[in-house]
Parts: C-alpha cells; structure tokens; sequence
C-alpha cells in the first residue's frame, strides 16, 4: 500500500511540476552567478528595446560575461511565446526557419582588467535561423547542452506592423490634476486590418519603463468602430509618475564621474562609492534627463569596451534615520533587469542609519532608482524615497496583440514607444 501510495504521489509531483513549466513566464534575467552583463539589444542603437520588425533589416545582438577566463561550451535554444510570455502551442519549425538551436562561437577574453572575464555573444536572426511569425520570443542560453539548465535567458519581440498607434500623456486625471500621477491615452487605427471580435481576439499590453510589476494587461478600448479602437480616460491606464532616474557614470577610473563620490583601487580591484542619495518625496519637482532606467556600457579611451571595460563593486548609500517597517526598498532599473528580489533588494544599516547596497558592476553609465514594496504587495512605487511627479518623463511602450479565431499564436501587430 505504501508503495502505492508512494507511486501516487510521484505522478501527481511530476503533473504539478509540469503543470508549472508549462506555466512558465518568462522574463530577460540571469539564473548563474558567474554571469554578469547580460544585454540585448538592435545592432547599432546604443539604447531601445529589443523589438525588431519581422522580415525587416534589423538585427538584435545578446551578449553577457562569464566571470573568468574558463572556456565554455555554451548554446541557445528560441521559444516563441504568448502575449503574456507563456510558450505559446506552435511547434519550432512553424515559427523558425533553418535550426532551433545554436551554439555560442562568438568569444573574447578580457584585456588588461583587473576582473578576469570572457565575452560571449550572438545575433539573430542569422544565416542559420530565421523567423517566420511575429509575438513574443525568448533565446535561453545553456551550457553543455543541458537544455532544462539555463544560465541566461533574454526576452524579445518581432512586430508585424497591420495597425497604427498615436498615444499622448498628461497630468490631469480623473482622480487627480497636476499631481502625482499621469494619464496615458492612445488610439489605434486599424487601417483595413479586419479584427471580428475585438473583446476576444485582441490582446492589450502597456508598460512603463520597460517594467514587469506595474505593467497593464486585459484592456478593452473605451469606444472601437470599424476602422478605430480608444483608450481614452480608461483608470486601468492611470499611472505614478514617478521621478527622472538617478544616473552616476563608472566609465573612468581615473576620476569620478558623474553621481559618484570617490573610486578608490582597494586591491585588487577597483570599487566605487556613489554620492548619498536623499529621500525627496516631500520636494517640488526638478527636471533631470535620464533614459528611463537603461544602462550603457562605456570605457573612456577604450577601443574594445566588451572585453576591456572593468568590473567594480559600485556602494550605493541612503541615509535614512529608521527603516520603512510597512514594506522592503529596492533598486530599480535594466542593469537589474527590473527584478525585486534579494538581489536588488537594500538593506538597513542602523550603525550609519542608512540602507545600503553594493552590486558588481560594468564601466560604464547607469540608472536607477529605489522602489518601494509595502508588505504583501509585488506592485513597487518610487514614491516613498523618490517622489512622484505629473512632470515626469517616462517611456510608455503600447504593445498590440492578435490572436484571430482559430488561430493558436498571439500575432503582434503593433508596437508604439511613448517617450
């Protein structure tokens, strides 16, 4: 009986656990401490979001480091997904051309750095892989071909543009006029494209900066006719707006640059100390050019930045007289891939009354700011430390799904980048 129930239970183990992965949604992240750096991105345009146009020129890089001079046998495999970035029920060879898997051959080691690195990186497509639909994909980076082992795996999107998109934002809202928060409005002009039922058949997706825990989906536009769809005073669409991005530059160890207060070399390695911040949510709002939380890697003088921009602890420091007791502060931004985890989450210090956080870093220049949790929540808000502002400048990316009946893919068939 017991070996019964022990075979029971086993089956009912692997259901769950499959169960799961087939739930699975996936995000741009790092699963191996040893990796470190890993971007994608259009060859050629130094900040933007990996979205390219099916058929077109464009070609998307990933790249990451490997933390030492180790040879490694590394390979990815591309999965398409749906509008909410679960693998989607096509088969490879319906949404690729040529192979469904690569291997890595594009390496270099680090040069003259005082952290031992190598260099990996791919594009595509390429000649030996192609893409047939538009939607959602995800390249997951392996080693020794242990497929359900990754160590990396980087998010994308192929638009076939069919609709046209025009969105403005605004201050005034209908909770609010010049406060705090902003209203996005946008419009989508089908242009001929036939979309039956559009409750069922469309698929609605708006982030804000590139984020995951305040991202909107499930919208139904506020008026749609034949040849228009409106999302105009739709609450779902209200959002904080936040404040421009700090941003501190490491590209030179030879003096500090912008945000930072000293680089000293504290052998072996170089570390850098940012200038404190200050929680400002009390303070009137200034305007600060950022780019909305992406980061750019950059050596000053350096020929090759991939493989000779160094590595360096960068300390970042908040003065704070007690820690917030309702909720957890993070750190967000891309170089953390907007992830609130242990690893992006600070920690309070009541020695020098302050939350604190120090991140192995590449040169270069970066964004972030520090996002606040209240128990119980996933959704942050930089509001607590950083204030929040109508003025604010963010980037609101609107994308279009298409899923015609019958059909058993999210088709993406518009994509508008509101800055």
């Amino acid at each position: 009986m017991k070996h019964v129930m022990k075979k029971i239970l086993f089956v009912v183990a692997l259901v769950l656990n499959l169960s799961v992965a087939a739930q699975t949604s996936y995000r741009t992240q790092i699963f191996h401490p040893g990796i470190k750096t890993l971007q994608i991105g259009i060859v050629g345009v130094k900040v933007g979001l990996p979205i390219i146009q099916l058929g077109g020129q464009e070609v998307l890089q990933v790249s990451f480091d490997e933390m030492s001079r180790e040879q490694h046998s590394y390979s990815y495999k591309v999965i398409h997904c749906n509008a909410d970035w679960t693998p989607s029920s096509l088969n490879s060879t319906e949404y690729l051309s040529g192979f469904t898997t690569a291997n890595i051959t594009d390496y270099a080691t680090s040069l003259n750095t005082t952290y031992l690195y190598t260099h990996y990186s791919f594009l595509m497509p390429n000649n030996d892989m192609g893409f047939k639909v538009s939607g959602n994909y995800v390249a997951i980076v392996y080693e020794d071909n242990k497929q359900d082992e990754p160590i990396a795996q980087a998010c994308f999107s192929i638009v076939d543009p069919k609709v046209n998109v025009t969105a403005s934002v605004r201050g005034n809202t209908d909770t609010e006029l010049s406060g705090r928060l902003q209203q996005l409005d946008f419009e989508v002009a089908l242009n001929g494209y036939v979309v039956r039922d559009v409750a069922e058949e469309l698929k609605v997706v708006v982030r804000q900066n590139n984020r995951i825990d305040n991202q909107v989906t499930d919208l139904q536009p506020t008026y749609f006719s034949n040849s228009s769809l409106r999302f105009i005073n739709n609450k779902a669409l209200i959002f904080e707006g936040g404040n421009e991005y700090h941003r501190f530059d490491i590209s030179s160890v030879y003096a500090a640059g912008e945000g930072v207060s000293s680089i000293p070399f504290i052998t072996p390695h170089y570390e850098a100390f940012l200038n404190d911040n200050k929680i400002q949510g009390s303070k009137p709002y200034v305007y600060d050019q950022d780019v909305n939380g992406k980061f750019i890697i950059n050596m000053q003088r350096a020929q090759n930045v991939d493989t000779e921009a160094d590595y360096m602890m960068v300390h970042f420091n908040l003065p704070a007289k007690q820690p917030f007791f309702d909720g957890q502060l993070y750190l967000g931004g891309e170089f953390n891939y907007n992830i609130l985890n242990d690893a992006s989450r600070l920690k309070y210090d009541g020695k020098s009354e302050s939350y604190t956080k120090f991140v192995l870093l590449k040169q270069g220049g970066y964004n972030y700011q520090f996002w606040f949790v209240p128990k119980g929540e996933q959704k942050a808000s930089p509001e607590r430390v950083d204030g929040s502002y109508w003025q604010t400048n963010n980037e609101y990316t609107i994308y279009i799904y298409h899923r015609p009946f019958g059909e058993r893919y999210d088709k993406l068939i518009g994509v508008k980048v509101v800055d």
